[in-house]
């Protein structure tokens, strides 16, 4: 493959370090294009992520898979442009994923809300020391709710401690249904961060 004439002069020394890197396995151009692009990657993935030991899981991923296809590199953009694409789309796949998993974790806590209040109502079917440790849950998811913005607060209590519909709360606060599903979805979000620190005591 020839060098693309219109490509940088860092371009062009990217370019001679991928053919040396296919042509010949040479490790130290696999290690010079690590090391001019590792700290500038890093911190896209920072940007993207906001999560340092992410953005590092990343940051790795992306050279990995770079150097895994490193034969599908061709001169007609910069290796760096390349390699970011490579980087960025890695990192939305990641994000999805991440956002797909917290939408089902969050389904999980809107069950174990339901469940512990739908217990509550009916504790009187409970043994006594039954009765104590249900009590002693309430109490602590209470807490957690107390940590939580007032807006959040609020929902979060109509929706678990009143057992409102989300209709009934769209009515009562005068918010679109709509509003009320996706700032319900956050507070369930922001309840799942805190109760991971307190599932011990769960």
């Amino acid at each position: 493959m020839e060098v693309n004439e219109r490509l940088s002069e860092k371009g062009q020394r990217d370019f001679h370090l991928v053919q040396r890197a296919l042509n010949e396995s040479d490790q130290k151009a696999y290690a010079e294009l690590l090391y001019y692009y590792r700290d500038s990657l890093y911190f896209l993935m920072m940007k993207m992520t906001n999560n340092a030991t992410d953005a590092e899981d990343l940051t790795i991923e992306a050279f990995g898979k770079a150097f895994k296809k490193l034969d599908q590199y061709t001169s007609d953009y910069a290796f760096s442009t390349w390699l970011f694409r490579i980087a960025a789309n890695n990192c939305i796949d990641f994000i999805r994923r991440k956002r797909k998993d917290a939408l089902n974790q969050s389904s999980d806590i809107d069950i174990d809300f339901s469940s512990n209040f739908a217990r509550k109502t009916a504790s009187t079917g409970l043994d006594p020391e039954e009765n104590i440790i249900n009590d002693q849950k309430i109490r602590l998811m209470r807490s957690v709710v107390e940590k939580l913005k007032p807006h959040y607060r609020q929902l979060v209590e109509l929706r678990y401690f009143e057992e409102m519909s989300y209709d009934e709360i769209s009515v009562q606060l005068h918010l679109p249904l709509g509003t009320v599903k996706a700032q319900l979805f956050r507070a369930r979000e922001l309840l799942y961060q805190i109760l991971k620190n307190s599932k011990e005591k769960l």
